[in-house]
């Protein structure tokens, strides 16, 4: 975690001037990519962390974390959205070697996260109250709302990690990231166990208790990358609060305008799977059960391409940040390979070893049967998926997040939710319509998005001064 243990990470993609070095070039993405996704791992793990160690409480306690999730991270991860632009920002600045530009942009994104934070919490109070008003158990209630309550309190460290995250991951100091991410899941596993269960004279708290322990695991990871913003950077003889800058409007307006597509663009795919398990929840208890396994399956394996995206976004930001456009396309079509490489394999996983995958989760013959059947659709859709994963992530780097907004909108709510909806419901086809449907939504957002890479990166390797940041793709 010390800058001197980081030569390694901060000489990514500067040290190519003449004839690429495409092995080299290879392993400074790799070395990006697989901190980042072991991260994306680690994040995903700490809400699952958070269910089991309810599960002892009863059903009630299990199904008030599960809705307590569902009404918070949507207008949470949308505020880490808006911190995308931060990838773009910093990157090329780190690029070019202006590390004062490095600072300026996070010390705006902060401001950003400053003024949205009490945005969100009002909004996550709203949703809290609406969701849970009727046709709720009146225990979940209870537990949802306290849980929710509580859990809302760590908006802002939440946001402070995410910034200061892309700012790390920007110059190329990804290893603390993945630190933070696993040694917060140990912290958040011993304080549910202590806050939920009122141990070392702690009050038993149950339910609540959980939501505690997340807060104080969100304080730790945002403490744990300042500490290492701060470290690393006085090691470089740039100290990162010594002259903190005042906010700037217009660095503000142009975060933003990459941030708020970037985070609408989340928020669409993440209520499109939503809506399909709205939709499979019409269909029997097996059905559903099915669906919520399948979309576990594919969670999983999507956080890998998750990392190769953000890598893609600060390797090409990099590279244009350097003046090198060529080494730009070259790092976004490894990505994108990278990507297809590991997806590829997960399909052969759920197509040759469905069964021993979908027993993880339940041994109930039915499940079984339409489960092994769901994973061989969702094995067709996972390279594709992993494309338009990382196809996003390089447009990033270019600056270009408004077409990836408007591609999955079109993708899943004008396309693939209702063919899937018409298959299942129209057709009879029951849950394979449905996640056909996504899988069709899928192939054209990637083709989409891969076209648009090709032609966005090809427009930047004819117009070097495109990595300027005044001619950023907004």
């Amino acid at each position: 975690m010390h800058s001197t243990n980081t030569q390694s990470e901060t000489a990514v993609f500067d040290q190519h001037s003449g004839r690429a070095d495409l092995g080299a070039e290879l392993r400074a993405l790799l070395r990006l990519a697989i901190p980042v996704a072991l991260s994306e791992i680690g994040w995903m793990t700490m809400s699952i962390v958070d269910v089991i160690m309810v599960g002892k409480l009863g059903p009630a306690a299990i199904g008030a974390v599960g809705l307590g999730n569902a009404i918070y991270y949507a207008p949470a991860i949308f505020g880490i959205g808006l911190l995308l632009g931060l990838d773009t920002m910093v990157s090329r600045a780190w690029g070019a070697r202006d590390f004062d530009q490095c600072h300026r942009w996070l010390a705006q994104a902060m401001y950003i996260a400053l003024a949205f934070t009490p945005l969100l919490m009002l909004f996550i109070v709203v949703a809290r109250l609406l969701f849970t008003a009727s046709g709720v158990d009146p225990l979940v209630r209870e537990y949802t709302r306290s849980y929710v309550a509580i859990l809302n309190w760590g908006t802002f460290p939440l946001l402070v990690y995410g910034g200061f995250r892309r700012y790390l991951q920007g110059v190329a100091l990804v290893r603390p990231v993945t630190f933070a991410l696993i040694s917060a899941n140990l912290v958040n596993l011993a304080g549910n166990w202590i806050f939920i269960y009122g141990k070392f004279g702690m009050p038993t708290l149950g339910v609540s208790g959980s939501a505690v322990s997340t807060v104080v695991s969100r304080i730790y990871m945002a403490a744990v990358l300042v500490y290492v913003a701060w470290r690393h950077e006085r090691g470089r003889g740039h100290p990162l609060f010594a002259h903190w800058p005042a906010p700037d409007w217009q660095r503000i307006r142009a975060l933003l305008d990459l941030g708020v597509p970037a985070a609408f663009q989340i928020i669409l795919e993440m209520a499109a799977f939503g809506a399909a398990t709205i939709m499979a929840s019409h269909l029997d208890p097996v059905a559903l059960a099915t669906h919520e396994i399948a979309l576990s399956c594919a969670a999983y394996t999507f956080m890998v391409p998750l990392g190769i995206s953000a890598a893609a976004a600060v390797a090409v930001g990099h590279a244009i940040g350097a003046g090198n456009p060529a080494r730009a396309r070259r790092a976004g079509w490894m990505a994108v390979g990278l990507g297809v490489g590991f997806m590829g394999l997960a399909a052969l996983g759920f197509l040759l070893v469905p069964r021993p995958i979908i027993e993880i989760y339940s041994r109930d013959r039915q499940i079984l049967a339409t489960g092994m059947r769901i994973l061989t659709i969702v094995a067709a859709f996972q390279i594709f998926d992993g494309c338009q994963t990382v196809a996003t992530g390089a447009l990033r780097g270019l600056g270009e997040t408004r077409f990836p907004m408007l591609t999955n909108f079109a993708g899943y709510w004008l396309f693939g939710l209702p063919l899937g909806a018409a298959m299942c419901f129209q057709l009879k086809w029951g849950l394979p319509g449905l996640w056909i449907g996504l899988t069709v939504a899928l192939i054209a957002i990637a083709l989409l998005l891969l076209r648009r890479w090709y032609a966005a990166s090809l427009h930047c390797l004819r117009q070097p001064e495109s990595g300027r940041e005044d001619n950023v793709m907004v």
